[in-house]
């Protein structure tokens, strides 16, 4: 029936637009079970707690001065794709009413193809560190996907609550990466819009991209060392199976994950996390730290892959 409806959601695609936005919404999750939030009071409590000790351990660690979004929610798959449709839509914004000689056929599958996306995060997303871009307000926002981690807990053979922890100092890693950086979130948003832009004029913007890439690995590697130096307990296991799983996909899964870009993603902490800890090894983490005090800071593309070379020029 879920899928029936997921179905019917995206063939009845319609408006003006080249996506039916409220259908994305409708068919991602007819398809996705949304999961239990039925939380115990000790889970509730255990959710506080971690966000709360990851973020004085991190200022600790990191030497950062940040504090956690006033928006922190246990979320279920169904409110993930929610709270994200609206992400979506703001960055594919400037494609405008390109739909193409066959619009309601052209509708009708970027309708699918965003519903088949958001599905599949939907069940594969752990937690979020939302700085909201491109939207009018500055609020930012962290959630956790209960169900999902849960059920990788599970599937990993670790305890739910230590695992949920880890994932915890993860981002909010990311929340000092955003409180230390005030100019972070613009710096993201003007590659993304300048990616966008040239693909709704039929080009593509390269530098744009490259930037764009080489800023979310600088992200993404500096939460990874972060989530290990920072987190106040063993983790070497959870590292290497948590590894593992973003290796060992199915055939179906690898497929889809090639066509969202998460190859992409998963390569970005690697390479981010190589690049700082090889930093770190040298300077502490308070020292990589120093990676948001500037804009000029970011390690550029090839200082990634010579860490040497960005501690020779940011001293």
């Amino acid at each position: 029936m879920g899928l029936f409806r997921s179905v019917q959601a995206v063939t009845g695609a319609s408006g003006t637009g080249p996506v039916d936005w409220t259908a994305v919404a409708e068919a991602a999750k007819a398809s996705t079970d949304p999961g239990s939030i039925a939380l115990s009071e000790k889970q509730q409590d255990g959710y506080a707690a971690d966000v709360r000790e990851a973020r004085t351990r991190i200022r600790e660690v990191a030497e950062i001065d940040f504090d956690v979004p006033d928006t922190v929610e246990i979320q279920n798959r169904h409110h993930w794709v929610d709270a994200n449709i609206d992400t979506f839509q703001r960055v594919m914004a400037p494609l405008g009413d390109q739909v193409g000689v066959l619009p309601g056929v052209a509708r009708v599958v970027n309708t699918g193809t965003m519903s088949v996306a958001l599905g599949f995060l939907a069940n594969n997303v752990l937690g979020q560190y939302d700085p909201l871009l491109l939207g009018e307000s500055d609020a930012h926002a962290l959630y956790f996907v209960h169900p999902n981690i849960e059920a990788v807990a599970h599937t990993l053979d670790v305890s739910e609550p230590r695992f949920r922890r880890w994932i915890a100092f993860h981002e909010v890693a990311h929340a000092a990466e955003f409180g230390a950086a005030p100019w972070l979130a613009d710096e993201l948003e003007a590659d993304l819009e300048g990616a966008v832009d040239a693909l709704s004029e039929g080009s593509l913007d390269r530098d744009a991209l490259r930037n764009l890439d080489t800023t979310m690995t600088a992200v993404e590697g500096y939460a990874e060392l972060v989530m290990d130096r920072a987190f106040d307990g063993e983790y070497a296991d959870l590292r290497e199976k948590l590894d593992e799983r973003r290796q060992g996909r199915g055939p179906i899964s690898m497929l889809v994950r090639r066509l969202l870009g998460l190859g992409m993603k998963r390569r970005q902490y690697e390479r981010g996390k190589r690049f700082f800890e090889a930093v770190a090894d040298e300077r502490g983490v308070a020292g990589a730290s120093a990676v948001w005090e500037r804009p000029s800071n970011l390690p550029t593309d090839a200082e990634l892959d010579d860490p040497q070379s960005w501690l020779a020029r940011v001293r």
